[in-house]
């Protein structure tokens, strides 16, 4: 059997890394990077960190608008796909390159499964609802994470067949931990005592509005807390346009993106997180470190639910209160799986293609 795995941002690679060993004892694996990540920090780092083999393809298709980095992708891949005659597609989250791959390997005729599906925000403004609902809804074999974004699923009707599986975040996370904490990042930062990580990158955050809110909530915080900040190029860019980021580099210590080992390792040893990334709330939930979520909603609600993770988002009073106040809940459950997800999902394909 032949698997082609569709990949093109941090997300995606991680997620990649957790089944890529067990398809590869298996099957012949082709894995396509798309481009969408190209800066080293965001894309060949990560490779190395996890081990992943080097991309069989690389795109090329760069950075630019949604449209643009969809149909590009779509265009090249379906040459790819047309070519190399996979008996699956695998796609994974809910980037603009998963989108590409679900849509190039289904116009093509080729099955697809989607990693990490069922998961809603319930909010059409963002580029991710958009994407990972269009996958579902076009992939004949969704792999959920939760058994709410299966629960999602159910009640949409989509017509692919539906997994309960566990979340591939936790199998990644127990299989490299001992070695981010091999990681130096606490010593090359000089970071002593406690301190607030902070990501922010998604497109809703991009404005000046929301910008201005964030630099002066970390402005706020920074009095209180040593504040560090690994950069996204997307990030930077809106904060230098938005003449904020001379500002917040004299009250923030502001870095360029790390690898997997060095963010995980730096993560743990924090006092809290501010982010906007679904796969921070999730990392900090799994280490146990409060996780305060700069937007309105978000789709992983379990952890909401579960105390672990707190939305902040209207106004700096509401994310400065969000973050000083937030207090560790007493118990933390097993709401993204025992880490056997990966395993599961290979066994599933197994099943299904004999």
């Amino acid at each position: 059997m032949k698997a082609v795995s569709v990949v093109g941002a941090r997300p995606n690679f991680v997620k990649l890394s957790a089944i890529e060993p067990l398809i590869r004892e298996r099957w012949d694996h082709i894995i396509v990077h798309t481009g969408q990540h190209y800066d080293y920090e965001l894309s060949k780092i990560f490779f190395d960190n996890l081990e992943i083999p080097s991309p069989h393809y690389y795109l090329g298709v760069g950075s630019g608008t949604h449209a643009h980095q969809v149909g590009e992708a779509m265009k090249r891949l379906e040459k790819l796909l047309l070519t190399e005659e996979p008996d699956i597609v695998i796609v994974y989250g809910d980037t603009n390159s998963t989108l590409a791959g679900a849509l190039a390997a289904v116009k093509a005729g080729f099955t697809t499964a989607h990693v990490e599906a069922g998961l809603r925000s319930w909010d059409m403004k963002m580029p991710e609802e958009v994407n990972r609902r269009v996958v579902d809804h076009i992939s004949q074999i969704l792999f959920a994470p939760t058994q709410g974004s299966l629960r999602n699923l159910r009640e949409e009707r989509v017509p692919g067949r539906s997994f309960l599986t566990g979340d591939v975040h936790v199998d990644v996370l127990q299989r490299w931990l001992s070695a981010a904490e091999k990681s130096n990042i606490l010593e090359r930062l000089d970071i002593g005592g406690e301190y607030l990580l902070v990501t922010v990158h998604r497109a809703e955050n991009m404005d000046p509005t929301r910008l201005k809110v964030l630099h002066d909530t970390l402005v706020s915080l920074s009095s209180e807390f040593e504040i560090v900040f690994p950069m996204h190029p997307r990030t930077r860019k809106s904060l230098s346009l938005a003449n904020l980021l001379p500002k917040l580099e004299g009250a923030v210590k502001v870095i360029d993106p790390l690898g997997y080992l060095d963010f995980i390792k730096l993560l743990k040893h924090s006092s809290r997180v501010l982010t906007d990334s679904g796969g921070v709330q999730r990392e900090a939930y799994l280490l146990g470190v409060p996780c305060v979520v700069f937007r309105d909603r978000t789709e992983w609600v379990e952890l909401v639910d579960s105390g672990w993770v707190k939305l902040a988002y209207r106004d700096v009073d509401e994310v400065v209160k969000a973050v000083k106040e937030f207090e560790k809940p007493q118990f933390h459950g097993n709401l993204l799986g025992d880490g056997n997800a990966s395993r599961r999902i290979v066994s599933i394909l197994e099943e299904v293609f004999g």
